[in-house]
């Protein structure tokens, strides 16, 4: 437990932190999963704005985010 009134509030913060971080990593997983199950301009769009807006706030690498926008993209070329 924390001891002082900075250390109890980091762990709030903290808290707070890591559940919008999981939300916004579930939610760029759907999108992600859906962007390959149906591809198409308007899910691929959504999903790159998703993966630039996570890779701004440091949710994921942006090499990752690189990578999977180049991948999701090849499936709407292919098509």
């Amino acid at each position: 437990m924390p001891i002082t009134k900075q250390a109890a509030k980091k762990m709030r913060h903290d808290r707070n932190r890591t559940t919008q971080t999981i939300s916004i990593r579930e939610s760029l997983r759907t999108l992600v999963k859906a962007m390959r199950k149906t591809p198409s301009a308007k899910t691929l769009t959504k999903a790159f704005s998703a993966l630039d807006k996570a890779a701004k706030r440091n949710i994921i690498h942006d090499n990752k985010a690189a990578r999977l926008k180049a991948s999701l993209a090849r499936l709407i070329i292919k098509k």
